[in-house]
């Protein structure tokens, strides 16, 4: 049956304290993460906690990349929700244990939107092939 999209939460651990608590570093990171994966970026936000942590959502056409950090745990939760099968959760998840400084990572990956419809039916982002020519 196919899905209207794929969930992928990330555990990261023994993650740099400076990292996860400099929202710049953290923004920096995942609209880079974004844009390795394939994903079209619409708009970033993140707050700096007081006394420590940053949390972010990045919105993508696709949905959203996400994260909340635990600086004194070395602990970051990273979402990345997306419709379609254009995006390379492999490449953002590398891209994000690199950039995070992680020396541990869980994954797990839920299919959401699980529909009693026809595949043909569930329509997604057209892919470049599907995109109709723009003439010159």
């Amino acid at each position: 049956m196919k899905s209207l999209g794929t969930h992928l939460i990330l555990e990261l651990q023994g993650c740099p304290a400076d990292i996860l608590d400099d929202p710049e570093v953290v923004s920096r990171i995942m609209v880079s993460a974004v844009e390795v994966s394939g994903a079209t970026l619409i708009q970033p936000f993140f707050h700096q906690f007081a006394p420590q942590g940053v949390s972010g959502v990045v919105i993508i056409s696709e949905s959203h990349f996400s994260i909340h950090t635990w600086p004194e745990y070395g602990y970051a939760a990273v979402d990345i929700f997306t419709c379609g099968d254009e995006i390379d959760m492999d490449a953002a998840t590398e891209h994000l244990r690199r950039g995070l400084g992680a020396d541990h990572i869980q994954k797990m990956v839920l299919s959401r939107g699980a529909l009693d419809l026809p595949p043909q039916r569930i329509k997604h982002k057209p892919s470049a092939g599907d995109r109709p020519a723009l003439d010159n």
